[in-house]
């Protein structure tokens, strides 16, 4: 996953270089009162769209590529529970041709979380393959996006 060889619980929030604060709802808690397991793939999944939403004009049903998820996961490490105040790291670890891999460290928020524990929560990967609208066949990612995905390594 990450490009060295640290233990990934040792990971802060200083690791990544883009970071997107994130709200849960109450409806995020399961039976066991934290966030439930398909919670963080939704939290990783938002924070890459809005990201790069941010940053382009992308518009999924006019665009003549789209990323789409090939592979995702994640590890988890801490609990954490509606309300605590969350911000998902982000960086790119590898970028190829057509795919790019992502790594995504949630976290309480250091600004607004009462207790501000330093420690990676749970670490996510998640692998876009850029794909031609049309044939859904991979493409090379454009380059405007390719830009963006360097400035995050």
């Amino acid at each position: 996953m990450a490009d060295d060889d640290r233990d990934p619980r040792t990971l802060t929030l200083a690791d990544f270089p883009v970071r997107r604060p994130v709200t849960t709802r109450w409806s995020d808690n399961d039976m066991y009162g934290h966030l439930n397991n398909a919670v963080y793939y939704e939290l990783f999944d938002s924070a890459i769209n809005a990201w790069q939403a941010e940053h382009l004009t992308i518009d999924p049903m006019t665009d003549a590529t789209q990323g789409v998820v090939a592979e995702s996961g994640c590890v988890f490490y801490g609990e954490v529970a509606f309300p605590s105040p969350l911000v998902v790291g982000l960086r790119v670890v590898r970028i190829g041709t057509s795919s790019v891999t992502y790594q995504l460290g949630l976290f309480l928020d250091p600004d607004r979380a009462s207790d501000p524990d330093p420690a990676v929560k749970a670490l996510g990967h998640w692998v876009h393959v850029e794909i031609d609208a049309a044939s859904r066949r991979p493409t090379p990612i454009p380059d405007g996006l390719r830009a963006l995905m360097e400035a995050a390594r």
